[in-house]
Order: C-alpha cells, then structure tokens, then sequence
C-alpha cells in the first residue's frame, strides 16, 4: 500500500532486520543506577511540579494582597466625596509610583495624587457602580517611570448630579520582583536538593541490593561438585530473605536431582556389567577355542542378550519419562487394554494370569505409555508367583482402580515404597536371578503420576496386591469429545474386545467370576 514503508531487511533473503530500540543505553546500567535515575528523575519532576505551583501560588498571593491595598484606599477616596469632604491632594501610600486620580464626567481631573499632578487621566476603565466593590483591571503602558502595569480599582463616587470615578493603581513591580527572587532561589535550590535526593538514592538502593549482590557471589562459588552448599541468608524477613530461601531450596532440588542422576547412571553401569560380562566370556571362551562346540551355550548367551535387551529398553523409557515430554492424550478403554495385555503370552506358562471382575472404564491418556505400565504389573506379578495371578478393574465416578494380585512371597510394608524406586530389589525372592531389571515399577509410578494417577502396594495377601488408580474421563467427555468433532480412541486388537463387565483369563488360565 502507498504510505507505507517496506520492512528493511538484512543481507539474507527473507531475514528481516531487528528494529532498533530506544533508549539502547539504558539495558546496560546497573539495577542500582537505574533505581537511583528512576528515583532522581521521579523526585526532579515532583520538586519541579511543587516549585511551579508554589510560584503560582505565591504570585497569586501577592496580587490579591495588591488589589486589596488598591480597593481599600478606593473606598477611603471615594467615602470622602460622597460625604462632600476636600480630597484635593489625595492620600498617597508612600510609594512614589502610586497613582490616585479623580475623574469627572467629562473626562478631567478634578483630583490627584502628588506624582501625577498635572498629568491628564491615565486610565479609561469601566468603574464600578456606587455604594458596591471597587473593580480591579490590570492597565499597561502607564507613562511612570520604569514600570507599564498597574492594578488599578476603579469605583463611581459623589452626589447623583456630579458622579466622579476614582482611580486607584498600585504598580506590579513588587510582586515580579519578589516572584523573580523566589525563582532565582529556586532555580539553585531544586537542583541542590536532587542531587542530594539522588546522592540518598544511591547510598540507599546499595544498601538494599547488598543482600542481593552477597547471594549472587554465593551463588557463582556453587559448581556440580559442591551443589550441597547453601547460600547464607540476610537477618530481615524480607523480600531478599525470601529470594535467599528459594535459591536455597532449588539448590537442594538441585542436589538431590544430581545425586538421583549420579546414583541412577552408577546402578546403570552395574545392570549393564552382568550381561555384558556374561557374553563376553562366552565370546572370548569362542575365540580361544575355535573348534569347539558352543551350541550348548548359545541359550545362556541369548538369556543375556534378552536380559541386556531389556534392560536398555527399561532405561530409554526412563530416560524419555524423565524429559517430562508430552504424552499423546486420546480416550483409552482401560478395561480393553487390561484384558488385550492378560491375554498376552507371559514368561511363565505355568502361572496362571486370570481375570475377575473387569467394570468399564474410560480414561485420557496414552495407550502406549498405560500398556506399558499395565504390562510391567503384570510381568512382576508373573515373576514372583507361585501359580495363580489375579487382575481386577473397579470404576467409580471419579477413578478406575486396577488391582494386580499374585500368590507369591509378598512385600513387607516397610518396603512396600522403596519397591517404587529404581534398581530396588527387596531379598532372594526377587532378585536379579527372577529376571527383574529393578525398573518395571519405576517406569509404572512414572507413567500413572504423568497421568495424575498413583500407584501403591495395599494390604490382600498372601502375596503381593499392587494397585493402580487413574482419574476417569468425565460423563460429557472433553471439548473434542462432541458430536461433530473426530475423537482419536484406543483400539485393542482385532479379535481380542471381550465382553463387557466379564471375566477373561490369559494363556493356560481360567476365567474369574462373572
């Protein structure tokens, strides 16, 4: 369009230039300097307001008190010649640049004051009617010495038959002069005072800061090496204080998220160890005996390969739950994927993994993530029983509650929260020998609290009843769950969607309870 100017670009293509700031300087002050200028700048335009009005206000002072004087010794003249009394000089007040005249009808003197005598009538304003308050008009050009501005009160006076108007002008000189020695003063004194209020703004803003600049050094001596360290907090309950305790607090987050991290890569290297050790003996024994038949080992070398497999895998997941990435939402039915993941073939056929009462429950989140969570349960429950695993699925308004419960050796309650914790193994029972990486219920709590669910270990023995609750999707669905409007929703299998509100067993298992 006309009018308007084309955005300058840079020498790329397509890049177009950054627009300049203003005020670029600014940015680079100090917080300290740019308080202290804020606070001088807000203080000058305060004093500057202030001595303006106190100029007006004096100034308007003095002239009132000048008009008064003026329509004071009005009245006095002109009580004079309506009572017939001579007035012939008038009453001066001393100052020889005041003027007092009166005017007859036809525009001559009749009387004046000793400065004037003589002279014809200096003013032609409107006066004010008899018996009534003297007007007040500011005259220029007055042909008396130095000074052209007069207050002058005009006031009608006399006998009906033989009106005369009195004039009465004070010169303005006093009051511009005092106004002009007010100013002058001023003008030193304003400029004394900020600097003062800035030099206080300074002191004082670096006092303030102080606290803050101590925490920052603080702050930059803490490396990864020493994250134990804290920051020393300043005496007051203040703001500072305030400032002091979450850094403090995040340092600890800090501390404890390194050593978790430290504690997690150490626990990592020592999984990894085994099988990678296991293989490489298998391999070297290989190597020195070439002609050797290996084929009975090949089973132990492939037991260690799954076990390294999936050990790698359970760590990747960590890994990915731990960026805190976001999960794919779609409506999941938690009773399908339940029953699709009983179904599936386990690591011991001998258990039998069987389903009771399964109710219909549908939830919001993601179906890989929630298979796996699912899954692993199952895989612990399988791992440790001695023949039976039983899964259970309750709904109510609010949450589903999914129960996995084996017949196995149990966890003690003491335990029964560090089993949540990565690389926990509680005794022989399960142990690395069972098979577990010590990461399956890790990844379940991580995968049900990214859901805003939670995952315990609740009283039913003998054995191990372990228990997850997930928030269910509300009656009305959410705002894409709508007519009109596509809904992505989890799928199990084909052939694999049992009935609703029924029992359903895995492999080699028998239905639960209707």
């Amino acid at each position: 369009m006309p009018g308007i100017p084309a955005p300058v670009r840079s020498g790329r293509a397509g890049a177009v230039a950054p627009r300049h700031r203003p005020f670029p300087h600014w940015r680079r002050l100090s917080l300290r300097a740019r308080l202290t200028a804020a606070a001088t700048l807000v203080a000058a335009l305060g004093l500057s307001l202030a001595a303006v009005l106190l100029l007006i206000s004096q100034r308007g002072s003095l002239m009132h008190g000048l008009d008064g004087s003026a329509r004071q010794r009005a009245l006095i003249i002109a009580t004079a010649l309506d009572k017939g009394r001579p007035v012939q000089p008038l009453p001066a007040s001393g100052a020889g640049d005041d003027v007092a005249q009166v005017v007859d009808s036809r525009g001559r003197v009749v009387a004046a004051s000793e400065n004037v005598a003589g002279e014809h009538a200096l003013f032609h304003v409107r006066p004010a009617a008899p018996d009534s308050e003297p007007s007040v008009y500011s005259v220029r050009g007055v042909p008396l010495g130095d000074n052209d501005t007069y207050r002058v009160a005009a006031l009608s006076a006399g006998p009906a038959d033989a009106r005369k108007t009195v004039y009465v002008g004070l010169p303005t000189a006093p009051v511009d002069h005092a106004v002009h020695t007010l100013t002058a003063e001023l003008s030193v004194g304003l400029p004394t005072l900020t600097a003062l209020l800035a030099a206080a703004g300074w002191h004082i803003t670096g006092r303030a800061l102080g606290p803050v600049e101590r925490l920052r050094r603080q702050a930059a001596e803490i490396t990864t090496t020493d994250l134990h360290r804290r920051l020393d907090l300043p005496p007051n309950t203040d703001e500072v204080r305030r400032l002091g305790e979450t850094l403090n607090d995040l340092l600890k987050r800090l501390d404890e998220a390194t050593a978790r991290q430290r504690q997690f890569v150490a626990d990592a290297a020592h999984e990894l160890r085994s099988p990678v050790a296991a293989v490489r003996a298998e391999l070297e024994t290989a190597a020195r005996h070439p002609r050797a038949d290996l084929s009975a080992r090949i089973p132990g070398m492939l037991e260690e390969t799954v076990r390294l497999g999936a050990l790698v895998d359970d760590l990747v997941h960590l890994a990915r739950l731990d960026t805190r990435g976001a999960l794919r939402e779609t409506e999941v039915d938690l009773d399908d994927l339940v029953e699709a993941e009983v179904r599936r073939p386990h690591a011991r056929p001998e258990v039998s993994v069987a389903c009771g009462r399964i109710q219909p429950a549908r939830i919001r989140g993601d179906p890989d993530a929630l298979s796996r969570a699912v899954r692993n349960l199952l895989d612990n429950a399988v791992r440790h029983a001695h023949r039976r695993v039983e899964v259970t699925l309750a709904a109510t308004d609010s949450e589903a509650v999914l129960c996995v419960r084996d017949d196995g050796p149990g966890i003690p309650p003491a335990d029964r929260e560090r089993v949540f914790d990565r690389f926990t193994r509680l005794d022989d029972a399960r142990s690395r020998d069972a098979g577990g990486s010590g990461l399956g219920l890790a990844i379940v709590r991580e995968i049900v609290t990214r859901h805003g669910g939670r995952a315990s270990v609740e009283d039913g023995g003998p054995g191990a009843r372990l228990v997850l609750r997930l928030p269910v999707s509300p009656p009305g669905g959410r705002p894409d769950d709508r007519p009109g409007r596509s809904v992505r929703r989890y799928t199990p299998p084909a052939g694999r969607r049992p009935r609703r509100g029924r029992g359903c067993a895995g492999p080699g298992g028998s239905s639960g309870p209707g």
